[in-house]
């Protein structure tokens, strides 16, 4: 199995230290950098583009969110996972719309914390449990905004109940595999289609059901359950 080359971005060099055993004792990551500060981060994933970026949230400078878009900006194909102490689903809501593959809690379990990035890697969704309560928080409170009259620069979920009507069959057939958890690749191979074409269906759902990312499009669909006839 190939090692999958990791960076640390955290402030709190224990916190660090511990995440770095962690994943080195696994046999299957490789720490290649450690950062406690965000100002040589862009210029080392420059220099290196790591397969996967952990980085915390509050950091002095600059916050992880700005690192996050300023990495995706460049680099869009490297991971990039939020590990964070902030439950606040607006921080998760912002995270997953910069292109975040992945939002862990900093209490979460090791051997979880080992298991969601390996899901991650696989192309699955990067939010356990809990951060999908939170997602729905998130979802409910953009509603409960939007009904007021008031925006935000975040996505939300269609308010039209047969927003389904307005997606071709190939869009709908992709979303069905997406929420049972494929990724692009596997959803090519259900589909008898090339990624590149998956890859035009998630983007023309994204765009029709008002959100800004994959993984955010697969959270949706785990608080939104698909009609029974959308496949009709």
């Amino acid at each position: 199995m190939t090692d999958v080359n990791v960076m640390l971005v955290d402030d709190h060099p224990l916190f660090r230290r511990g995440v770095a055993e962690l994943l080195q004792d696994s046999g299957h990551f490789r720490v290649t950098a450690q950062f406690s500060h965000p100002d040589q981060v862009l210029e080392a994933v420059n220099d290196s583009v790591p397969d996967l970026v952990l980085l915390d949230l509050h950091m002095p400078g600059q916050s992880g969110l700005e690192l996050l878009q300023a990495i995706k900006e460049r680099h869009s194909g490297v991971k990039v996972v939020m590990l964070t102490a902030s439950d606040d689903p607006t921080h998760l809501m912002d995270a997953l719309r910069l292109g975040a593959e992945g939002y862990l809690l900093k209490d979460t379990e090791p051997g979880l914390i080992l298991e969601r990035l390996e899901s991650i890697l696989n192309g699955q969704l990067g939010l356990d449990d809990e951060m999908m309560l939170l997602l729905r928080e998130g979802l409910r409170r953009q509603d409960s905004l939007q009904d007021t009259g008031r925006s935000l620069p975040t996505s939300a979920s269609p308010a039209d109940e047969h927003w389904y009507a307005t997606l071709t069959e190939r869009e709908r057939e992709t979303l069905v595999w997406i929420s049972r958890g494929l990724s692009n690749k596997l959803i090519a191979r259900e589909m008898g289609i090339s990624d590149s074409t998956v890859k035009v269906y998630v983007k023309s759902l994204l765009r029709k059901l008002h959100l800004h990312s994959r993984l955010e499009l697969a959270a949706w669909v785990h608080t939104n359950p698909l009609p029974d006839n959308i496949l009709c």
